[in-house]
């Protein structure tokens, strides 16, 4: 989102730098002295890394060949008090698939301290990467490397996906090169780096329908192709037995929400936004489908659009993918940054109107809110999601116009 301030006056570009760098020291020094204990317990007893945990058990469990086990959460605590004795009592739902625990079975060679080092300096670099890859990608921007850069590592997206030691990183990778193959006009390429979502589908769903409305059978394709290879690898180390119940598992969530959910303020998509409000489950259900169902139609009219940016156009597709995912919770949200800085890149070659004023003004929103999403449980009103549908509705409004809509001009200084 650097250099926004071309298209609100408020959001200079020093306001920005100074933003992200106060919310950056904050976030991470606050961080650095929760760590800072002797133990792999942090000051608030939560055991560091959190659900990184759940990662290392699977990788466990995959190097003994322990199918069977995948989805026993019983056998798993046991597993999880044995290898890692401070971590005695916690319990995770397991929801990934099989080949999920593969890839993590070179982790969980090592101790568990130092496996979580390795992935949060894994994390990191594939943060960096993508967040460099797109904004190379951003001619209206390449000045403003510093400005980026403080921003990127402010989002509080990413620093939720560190402190949890969570796996959005990787689902922000393959946005990311889906990105860059569909820019590069491969799409076959594009739908085999969708198809990996497999191991998160719900970040996938709105993909998978915009491009199914849309035709994008070549993307399609490649999609399916390669998270058959995926599950296919799982069956092929395991058997079909764990896939079974990976299946079964899918089918029962549902009634396994609120062992999934037990923070819903930490959650950021429309399903949990209406849930928050609406006691009623059934309702609150029947709101969600016919919100997601407008969510996907602005989305597809969008995409149809193929005379405007595809900065435009995948910005609203990363959107669509957060608000419709049935759970998404804080981590997750650091998908959008490919969001931020392609708007952010288009918004700076706009003619100053008081649209695009407030187009920029609510993409800050939707960077800023997700810190004051606690405050939700008081509230009941997760307002990351209406800033983020309504920026989704402000570039519907940008595609649906006449006039030609140009990539951006030359970056301005700030």
């Amino acid at each position: 989102m650097a250099n926004a301030n071309q298209s609100a006056t408020w959001l200079t570009g020093r306001r920005l730098r100074a933003h992200g760098l106060l919310v950056a020291v904050a976030l991470w020094s606050v961080y650095v002295w929760i760590l800072a204990t002797p133990t792999l317990r942090d000051r608030y007893d939560n055991l560091k890394g959190t659900d990184f945990l759940h990662f290392y058990t699977l990788g466990c469990l995959a190097n003994e060949h322990r199918g069977t086990d995948l989805y026993d959460m019983r056998a798993q605590a046991a597993l999880e008090a044995q290898r890692v004795p401070d971590a005695a009592g916690i319990r995770y739902l397991p929801l990934y698939p099989p080949q999920v625990s593969i890839a993590f079975a070179p982790l969980a060679r090592l101790p568990y301290g130092r496996a979580l080092a390795l992935w949060w300096i894994c994390s990191g670099l594939i943060y960096a990467a993508c967040c460099y890859s797109v904004w190379r990608a951003c001619p209206a921007l390449r000045s403003q490397g510093v400005t980026v850069a403080l921003l990127a590592l402010g989002f509080p997206a990413f620093f939720h996906s560190i402190a949890w030691g969570q796996t959005s990183v990787v689902v922000l990778g393959i946005f990311t090169l889906m990105f860059i193959f569909l820019r590069n006009k491969h799409e076959f390429l594009a739908g085999l780096a969708l198809g990996c979502l497999i191991f998160k589908p719900q970040v996938g769903l709105a993909a998978v329908v915009v491009l199914g409305a849309t035709g994008a059978w070549r993307i399609l394709a490649g999609a399916a192709i390669s998270s058959a290879a995926q599950l296919l690898a799982g069956v092929l180390y395991y058997g079909t037995s764990p896939f079974r119940s990976w299946v079964r598992m899918l089918m029962n969530i549902r009634t396994l929400l609120p062992f999934f959910e037990p923070r819903p303020y930490q959650t950021h998509c429309l399903r949990t936004f209406w849930s928050m409000i609406v006691p009623w489950e059934n309702a609150s259900l029947v709101l969600y489908l016919i919100s997601a169902t407008l969510v996907l139609g602005v989305t597809v009219a969008v995409w149809k659009k193929r005379e405007i940016p595809l900065s435009l156009r995948y910005s609203a597709l990363l959107l669509a993918s957060v608000l419709v995912a049935p759970h998404l919770t804080i981590y997750d949200l650091v998908i959008l940054a490919p969001a931020f800085l392609l708007l952010s890149d288009w918004l700076v070659g706009q003619p100053l109107t008081p649209a695009i004023r407030w187009m920029g003004s609510v993409l800050y929103l939707v960077y800023m809110l997700p810190l004051v999403g606690p405050f939700s449980r008081w509230t009941h009103v997760q307002l990351s999601v209406i800033a983020m549908a309504m920026l989704l509705y402000l570039v519907w409004t940008r595609a649906a116009e006449r006039r030609p809509i140009g990539q951006p001009r030359a970056a301005v200084a700030t």
